[in-house]
């Protein structure tokens, strides 16, 4: 299997999982799932460590967590901030053979998908295989990602929707698979699914600090990976960067994106 680029990458980059990963929105999304005390939860792509750590929380007493993400260095992080008996955190690919692993009554993959879009389908059926029958699946990917925003000038909304067309092509980015979430599971025979719709990243009035960050690193990161010329900039990306934070430490702008959560049983045959 080649080596997975993981687009967002950077020095701050589980700095930034960490800030934007909100503990309630963790708990009501995995209750709604079907989280309960006592499973043994896989949870694939777990970013700062955070979500692991809140997902243990919901299903003690006697639950365990197993934590996997690609890079070594969220792994030591997860360690150092988020440790805790009854979670383990291992360095793996989930494109690959995860069987190893073990059985699993509840699988958890938020915000992975979006980074494989070619690949997508195969990484859920690939993960499908460690859970057990009648386990949960739960699936949670954003739609029409970083591209709704209200009071953008008519360059920056080209703009913005150019680097998303650019990303696709280049890194492999899905701005668009929580819509498909649902299918996943229903091609692979999944019983009892379920879907939701709610806002994420939503912005109005002051711009917090957490959001600015989220924001600001993902111009300088992502952005600036995505190859795209910035033609409608005299000044190229610098002058680019320079609106878009004009634009989001603006109160009257009004931004959000839709993250959808599917959920299902895995057949028992």
């Amino acid at each position: 299997m080649p080596y997975f680029e993981y687009l967002m990458e950077s020095d701050e980059e589980t700095l930034r999982l960490d800030l934007k990963t909100d503990p309630k929105v963790i708990e009501k999304q995995a209750l709604w799932a079907g989280i309960k005390p006592g499973m043994r939860v896989a949870d694939l792509g777990y970013g700062s460590g955070k979500t692991s750590y809140y997902l243990h929380n919901l299903v003690q007493p006697k639950g365990e967590v197993v934590g996997v993400d690609i890079a070594v260095d969220r792994i030591k992080y997860a360690k150092k901030h988020y440790n805790k008996k009854g979670i383990e955190y291992i360095q793996r690919d989930i494109r690959d053979p995860l069987d190893d692993l073990g059985m699993f009554d509840f699988v958890w993959v938020r915000f992975v998908l979006e980074y494989h879009k070619s690949k997508s389908f195969e990484i859920v059926k690939n993960i499908s295989s460690i859970l057990k029958p009648g386990g949960i699946l739960c699936l949670i990917d954003l739609d029409y990602n970083c591209l709704s925003h209200f009071g953008l000038t008519e360059r920056l909304h080209r703009t913005l929707r150019g680097i998303m067309k650019a990303l696709e092509q280049v890194a492999d980015f899905d701005p668009y698979v929580g819509i498909k979430l649902y299918s996943f599971l229903y091609d692979l025979g999944f019983k009892d699914i379920d879907a939701s719709l709610a806002p994420h990243h939503l912005i109005f009035g002051e711009l917090k600090d957490t959001d600015a960050f989220n924001w600001t690193k993902k111009l300088e990161v992502a952005v600036k990976r995505s190859g795209y010329h910035f033609l409608e900039y005299k000044g190229g990306y610098e002058e680019f960067l320079e609106e878009c934070k004009l634009f989001f430490s603006d109160p009257r702008r009004f931004t959000y994106t839709p993250v959808i959560s599917c959920k299902g049983h895995k057949p028992e045959n």
